[in-house]
């Protein structure tokens, strides 16, 4: 099993919406390197949930992929803010995996405390100008951002 850290701003899907939903698509990535982290999730992999852009960034929860990599369809809408005019149903270069909710920390574990682990020092999120959506999370740091719960 693989894990991971997956950003999404709360009004737009929540771990308390993940939470409500029991599990959905996971779409609208527009970065190709954090794509390609998504092309390699396997289903019963997890991740962090990441609460981005909103007044208290942080991890929120945990997740898992229960459905693997399959062309974004967001991608193909004329009607959403993912719509991408290059892509086509022959050609779509954007992914999407299927997630489910497992777990609702409370409090969200937040960013000033994740920069204060000597041991997350490598993850990419604490890193300077990092605004990766979807990274990697080594054994290692998962276990260390568990401990914080």
């Amino acid at each position: 099993m693989a894990y991971w850290l997956m950003k999404s701003e709360p009004d737009e899907l929540s771990i308390q919406g993940l939470a409500t939903l029991d599990q959905t698509r996971w779409d609208g990535v527009r970065n190709y390197q954090a794509r390609n982290f998504m092309r390699t999730m396997a289903v019963g992999d997890h991740f962090f949930f990441y609460h981005s852009s909103c007044p208290e960034p942080g991890i929120a929860g945990i997740g898992r992929i229960v459905a693997s990599d399959y062309p974004d369809p967001t991608a193909l809408d004329p009607d959403s803010h993912y719509f991408d005019p290059k892509a086509s149903t022959e050609k779509n270069p954007w992914t999407s995996v299927d997630v489910a909710h497992v777990e609702t920390f409370d409090p969200v574990l937040g960013l000033a405390l994740l920069k204060q682990q000597s041991g997350l020092a490598e993850l990419a999120l604490v890193q300077k100008g990092s605004r990766l959506s979807v990274m990697p999370v080594t054994t290692q740091q998962w276990e260390i951002v568990l401990g914080l719960r």
